[in-house]
């Protein structure tokens, strides 16, 4: 199983993973509770699972007048960082969708921010006060071709 565990897995989020992605969202800067609701209900988010647990997850939103995807929320736990779930994550909806990608993310997560620019997202927008402690980055990836 360490071997499997290496290899983050990625599943769809299921209505009983509510109350652990609950406790992950402490980690996000402005979560939202009532999305995250919608998306288990409507099966957009998606996990990322080790030992049967979820340790991390990614909350995709589509846009009902346009293509592409928006995510709203992407977390790992802390103990779970830098063995490859965000990535993961990232690449299954960059997988799925059907136009651009985009998100937002703080000036100063570097981390994020490395990761995202890794996978090909440019930023395209800088949101002034967008956070309350302070501006926001918007990024965007493009569909290949």
């Amino acid at each position: 199983m360490a071997d499997e565990d290496r290899n983050p897995r990625v599943r769809p989020g299921r209505p009983a993973d509510a109350a652990r992605i609950r406790e992950l969202q402490s980690h996000l800067r402005q979560p939202s509770p009532d999305l995250l609701e919608y998306g288990l209900a409507v099966g957009a988010a998606r996990v990322s699972v080790a030992d049967g647990r979820v340790v991390g997850y990614l909350l995709p939103v589509d846009a009902p007048n346009r293509s592409g995807v928006h995510v709203a929320e992407l977390v790992v736990a802390p103990a779970f960082r830098r063995e490859g779930r965000a990535r993961a994550l990232l690449a299954a909806t960059i997988a799925d969708a059907d136009g651009p990608v985009t998100l937002q993310a703080h000036p100063d997560n570097d981390a994020a921010l490395a990761l995202y620019e890794s996978l090909g997202f440019e930023v395209v927008e800088r949101r002034p006060g967008a956070y309350a402690d302070g501006d926001a980055l918007a990024l965007r990836l493009a569909p290949d071709g």
